[in-house]
């Protein structure tokens, strides 16, 4: 390419403007922070240096916590209505900072391996935080007596991740850990949701947990401490088969999260039915209501129902104050992912409308 000498890499771009190459990826995606070339033959990103001040611009916003749809206003609107949307979300700020404060203070109150296999060392509280988000997605009730291997949470150990799955049939959650250090083969091992819940409440109070996992078993250790993770026999589904042969997404939503997750958790019977047609704006349908939400589309419009007791635990798990939506198609699953945790992926089955 001609021009690619004034232009910077994704990489090089990405360390001048203090943002990582994913989340550059996922501004691509949300129309909010475009390339000045994608390369036709690689799909590599390029960025123009006069792009750094709105990147920079971009990267503050959501050190701040702004919404996109916020943040949009902001980057292209008028500067009164700029004022007022950032004046409006310091507002939302400090009232969530407060009760947070209170929640906390009211918590420390109450509170007065084996060679030949896999092992890894990862942040406790992230291991805790991992456990958090992929257990809701394993199967309970009748679905884990027909399925028992569905009520376990994958755990595996490869070159680089330590990655946790979780599976109830209608939706899967996978979240990777990147490992301070590695050594052995790929491992893996079936821990059922309590045993791992408890693993987890260990793990978050401390910085470094190392686990271990071999043909005998797995074990997780640290700060002198080392515990057994019971393990249990079965076969996990080929998760890897149902993220690898998703067709390329055609439409994506980016909703604020709190407000989806209210008309998700209202008390009504049948499934939830998003609309995004003409303009930004989407219509969450439940029953009889119809809710207005804001929304970012890229794609064609679209129209997909939901199951929102299944919907509803993967907006959730995700992390900061936006969900991203990649749909395919009415028919085909869809990844719910946010742009502050790259390593977290939820999949989720849509539903007829009529069901």
């Amino acid at each position: 390419m001609d021009d690619t000498g004034t232009l910077l890499s994704i990489g090089a771009f990405a360390r001048r403007v203090g943002l990582s190459p994913s989340a550059l990826r996922f501004y691509d995606d949300c129309d909010l922070l475009r390339p000045a070339h994608v390369d036709g033959a690689t799909g590599y990103r390029y960025y123009a240096p006069d792009q750094e001040s709105r990147a920079v611009l971009v990267r503050r916003l959501r050190e701040a916590g702004l919404p996109l749809v916020d943040a949009s206003a902001v980057l292209d609107g008028d500067p009164d209505e700029a004022r007022a949307v950032l004046a409006a979300h310091a507002r939302r700020t400090r009232e969530t900072a407060t009760a947070a404060q209170a929640a906390i203070d009211a918590i420390l109150r109450d509170l007065s391996g084996p060679p030949g296999g896999a092992e890894a060392r990862v942040g406790g509280p992230e291991l805790a935080g991992a456990v958090r988000q992929v257990v809701p997605s394993a199967a309970h009730g009748e679905a884990r007596e027909e399925f028992p291997v569905l009520g376990c949470v994958l755990v595996e150990i490869t070159g680089q991740e330590v990655r946790l799955v979780a599976t109830d049939r209608y939706r899967l959650a996978v979240r990777a850990l990147r490992p301070s250090v590695v050594t052995g083969g790929p491992h893996q091992a079936l821990v059922d949701t309590a045993a791992l819940t408890e693993i987890a409440s260990w793990a978050v109070r401390l910085p470094e947990v190392g686990i271990e996992i071999d043909g005998r078993g797995a074990w997780a250790y640290g700060d002198g401490d080392r515990r057994v993770i019971p393990v249990t026999d079965g076969t996990f589904p080929s998760y890897r088969v149902i993220l690898d042969e998703r067709p390329a997404a055609r439409h994506r939503l980016i909703i604020e999260r709190d407000a989806l997750r209210t008309v998700l958790a209202r008390d009504a019977d049948g499934p939830v039915t998003l609309r995004a047609d003409d303009g930004q704006g989407l219509v969450v349908r439940r029953g009889s209501d119809e809710t207005p939400l804001r929304a970012i589309r890229t794609g064609p419009p679209v129209r997909i129902a939901f199951d929102p007791k299944v919907l509803l635990p993967a907006v959730d798990a995700s992390v900061g104050p936006d969900v991203l939506l990649e749909i395919s198609s009415a028919t085909h699953p869809v990844v719910v992912r946010s742009a502050d945790q790259g390593g977290f992926t939820t999949v989720v089955m849509p539903v007829h409308e009529g069901a």
